[in-house]
């Protein structure tokens, strides 16, 4: 296996990320379990066996292996210190608890673009360059990822996919100064989420997953593009409040979260500046 690459700022102690080489045989089989055998089940049948798994999370007796889960993935023993309880609580009650933990003072960052999350730059590319997927029978081109048109996204923008370990802050934030353009809710599977196992095509399961697309049109009236996917164990995606069509945002306003497990895409008409592929990226860093 091998370390992301990533750029250090100011706003964490701990930006690093593994990067596992998976054999091309072994890469195959996992997409093979993945795909077509979990994928292959009713995705009612893989929500309840998620929520199933996820709610252990949620039991009292999960807060003890917070401690631990920091000891052994952070090499910032105080990198709690950043993060209060969800919720308005004093402690974390449970491991959910620490996994959709927040901010105790939000990253601040006078560049007009942001990260919207945490995570594993683990695709980016022009949409007209990025390819295509195939799921069961059809042919899916990035608009389906955001539930529009093949013609909506102008071929210009660029496409970037961060992928979420169970390690990283899980909470989506608004990326752009704007107004709310659009909601949609995509049901779908809830097939494997990480990217080494699908080699050249590490988006798969953003084109069939269940998804939250939220477009914001920013202030020269440019549309974002966000899609919030969920992946297994994934109980649920969770909308912040009061987020509806028509509300305007602010860059870093909470946009969302996710219940264990996610992949963020987006459709922008920026390019990163400082980031590329497998490099690690974090909220509210410039983008």
């Amino acid at each position: 296996m091998e370390a992301a690459t990533y750029l250090e700022n100011d706003y964490y102690s701990d930006p690093k990320f593994t990067v596992f080489k998976v054999p091309e045989w072994r890469a195959k089989l996992y997409t093979f379990l993945s795909v077509n055998i979990w994928g292959a089940m009713p995705s009612t049948i893989q929500r309840k066996v998620s929520s199933k798994y996820a709610s252990l999370y949620d039991k009292p007796f999960s807060k003890k292996f917070i401690k631990t889960y920091i000891r052994i993935n952070y090499s910032d023993k105080n990198y709690l210190d950043k993060f209060k309880p969800p919720f308005g609580k004093t402690d974390f009650e449970s491991f959910q608890d620490f996994f959709i933990r927040e901010f105790k003072e939000l990253p601040k960052n006078g560049a007009p673009f942001v990260w919207p999350c945490e995570g594993l730059l683990c695709d980016e590319g022009k949409v007209s360059e990025i390819e295509t997927s195939r799921v069961k029978s059809d042919v899916r081109s990035i608009a389906t990822i955001f539930g529009t048109q093949s013609t909506t996204i102008p071929k210009e923008y660029t496409f970037t996919n961060v992928f979420l370990h169970n390690k990283n802050y899980h909470r989506i934030h608004a990326p752009i100064n704007g107004t709310i353009s659009r909601i949609q809710h995509i049901p779908g599977d809830l097939i494997v989420l990480r990217p080494w196992i699908y080699k050249q095509n590490p988006s798969l399961p953003a084109f069939r997953n269940e998804r939250y697309n939220v477009d914001i049109t920013d202030e020269i009236g440019r549309t974002w593009y966000l899609s919030i996917v969920g992946g297994p164990a994934v109980r649920t995606i969770e909308l912040a409040q009061p987020i509806k069509v028509g509300q305007t945002i602010k860059k870093m306003d909470e946009i969302a979260l996710f219940y264990l497990g996610s992949t963020c895409c987006m459709a922008s008409p920026e390019a990163p500046k400082r980031h590329f592929k497998n490099s690690f990226v974090e909220v509210g860093a410039t983008y």
